[in-house]
């Protein structure tokens, strides 16, 4: 149940706000300040919606005939990979709260709610020889629960919870990987098509390569840096184009809809902008970790940036390694990639400090962080309200956009498929208001007054949920999860409240006035 006082409270005390900013605590600035200079206001058929996933919200993890994912089986194995011990078998129970979650979406007044399909739940062991059909079954009632309150499923395919049986082929260093999740990608659009028309084939391969496959940061945990990374990469990226090219020759003729890949950026701040180490620094460090995916995919010329398949190369060589690192693409290939996206999916959080580094002790070699070369730091005047990693630099998020634009030009749009900050807890989270009020302000700045070709955004998250080696230790949500009772109770924060407030009170503008894609 939901507290009906608190609820009162947060309406009450939110009552007098304004569009995008509007409650003001120390630290807080609003968004739209005395001279009008950022008095823009987002287009009316601006895609506005919240995000989640599904090993994040869903629990059940061996419900409804569902398989296991990998990060199901590392975490039974390892209970202390995550800080607190925790794991997703329970988590914030949208499995079977579903339609509670759906009316907490409908509260917010967004018409778009991005989420993710277990891949075990669909196909238990990875193969699409078995369809669970508890599975289908439970995603086609979500689907239908959503359009029937005029919001639409924007659906990602795979957002890290590879089936187990997958993962013990050697996962996505594994070039079969590629067929195996053309096949899921299939079955996907074969039972949810008539549903879903916006599609994201995957999240953040950035993050889960770097983090899973060069580090122990994420599950698999396999820790080959410098050759794992580039495997994952590599594979990651081919099997994206093929579910592409799959939905576009066999379904899109008929279902209508879209698909895109999401991937993620730290905006790189030189640290001195006055040193050209420090600038080159940060341009090295975008292309090594946004150009390497984004480049194949956006670019005109497709495959890999000059600047990454030189730095390799030549690292690779001097290391004694007998070819590079980092595989090639065939012509063929190159040229299934290039364009191979509807959209541009960007998630995006916070910046870095860059300055040019030829070694640091923690870095392993080989490893993609000694390939970059860069020193990441953040500056001690940004506020970190939550997790370590995560400090609050607003221009940032303009700056990234831009370097988007400037690089891939203005023909595919921008949807900004997740952005948010997280805290420890409280409903009266004027961190996360201030955040969304701030990093809003910037969008804005960067749509009308830079030109950059933003048609949505999506904020990270609707709810608490299990926020992978952080366990449920931090939170991101607009929901507060007590985790701690049976019944997994959602609270509105009062950031709920100010991004509703976002959402209702825009207004249509000329220089918006484009239908989103």
């Amino acid at each position: 149940m939901r507290s009906s006082s608190g609820v009162a409270q947060s309406r009450a005390r939110l009552a007098s706000l304004s569009l995008l900013c509007l409650v003001l605590a120390p630290g807080v600035s609003a968004l739209v300040d005395s001279s009008g200079l950022s008095n823009y206001s987002f287009a009316e058929n601006f895609m506005f919606g919240v995000a989640t996933a599904a090993f994040q919200i869903e629990g059940g993890w061996n419900t409804g005939e569902k398989g296991e994912s990998m990060w199901d089986t590392y975490l039974h194995k390892h209970p202390n990979f995550t800080v607190d011990g925790s794991n997703g078998d329970i988590a914030a129970d949208s499995y079977h709260k579903y339609k509670l979650d759906i009316n907490n979406v409908k509260s917010l007044g967004v018409k778009f709610y991005r989420m993710s399909i277990s891949w075990p739940r669909i196909l238990p062991q990875g193969f699409d020889n078995v369809i669970n059909k508890d599975g289908v079954r439970y995603y086609r009632t979500i689907f239908k629960e959503l359009l029937k309150e005029n919001i639409t499923p924007v659906v990602t395919l795979f957002h890290w919870d590879l089936p187990t049986p997958l993962m013990d082929l050697g996962g996505w260093s594994n070039p079969k990987i590629i067929d195996y999740f053309e096949d899921y990608a299939k079955t996907a659009f074969t039972v949810f098509g008539d549903l879903v028309k916006v599609w994201t084939t995957m999240n953040e391969p950035h993050q889960h390569c770097y983090n899973g496959y060069g580090s122990n940061n994420f599950v698999p945990a396999i820790m080959s840096n410098g050759v794992g990374e580039y495997l994952c990469t590599h594979y990651m990226l081919l099997a994206h184009s093929r579910a592409y090219h799959l939905y576009d020759k066999k379904f899109r003729p008929h279902q209508k809809g879209k698909i895109g890949i999401t991937l993620d950026a730290f905006w790189a701040e030189p640290k001195n902008n006055r040193k050209m180490s420090d600038r080159e620094a940060a341009e090295r460090y975008l292309q090594m970790h946004l150009g390497i995916f984004a480049h194949p995919i956006y670019s005109l010329e497709g495959d890999y940036p000059v600047l990454v398949r030189e730095r390799v190369n030549n690292i690779s060589q001097s290391q004694g390694f007998t070819r590079s690192r980092l595989p090639y693409f065939s012509n063929h290939e190159v040229n299934l990639l290039r364009g191979s996206s509807d959209f541009f999916g960007l998630n995006h959080y916070t910046t870095f400090l860059m300055s040019d580094l030829l070694m640091q002790k923690d870095w392993k070699i080989p490893s993609w962080d000694h390939d970059t070369g860069v020193k990441m730091e953040q500056s001690p005047k940004w506020p970190k309200p939550g997790a370590a990693w995560l400090s609050v630099y607003p221009p940032g998020f303009r700056k990234v956009l831009n370097w988007i634009t400037k690089n891939y030009g203005t023909r595919i749009p921008i949807i900004v498929t997740e952005n948010g900050v997280s805290d420890f807890g409280g409903l009266n989270d004027y961190s996360r208001v201030s955040y969304y009020n701030n990093y809003m302000n910037q969008l804005l700045l960067a749509i009308n007054e830079d030109g950059c070709n933003v048609q949505g955004y999506f904020a990270w998250t609707l709810m608490d949920d299990f926020e992978w080696t952080d366990g449920y230790t931090v939170k991101f949500g607009l929901f507060h999860v007590d985790f701690n009772s049976t019944e997994k109770t959602r609270i509105p924060k009062l950031s709920a409240f100010n991004f509703a407030e976002i959402v209702r009170k825009r207004r249509n503008t000329e220089e918006n006035s484009q239908r989103y894609f």
